[in-house]
């Protein structure tokens, strides 16, 4: 799920911190690539971060049920 690799790109125009931005043009940065990075990797966690409150009570109800009954294959686990 949230794949983002070989998407294609789209220009957009952003409002940065001037001193970041040249500082950041000085040391040889890829902006474009580094925002891309960062964007991305804070997507995901914002992702995941809604899907387990959207499925918290149903990860609490199957935990639930493992604890009072056990896996459900238990007994062909060799580990």
């Amino acid at each position: 799920m949230l794949k983002f690799d070989h998407a294609p790109k789209k220009a957009t125009n952003l409002t940065l911190n001037v001193k970041v931005l040249a500082l950041a043009r000085e040391m040889g940065m890829n902006v474009s690539q580094t925002v891309d990075t960062l964007l991305a990797a804070e997507v995901k966690r914002l992702y995941w971060e809604q899907w387990n409150e959207q499925n918290r009570e149903a990860v609490a109800e199957y935990n639930a049920r493992i604890a009072s009954e056990g896996l459900p294959l238990a007994k062909y686990r060799t580990f």
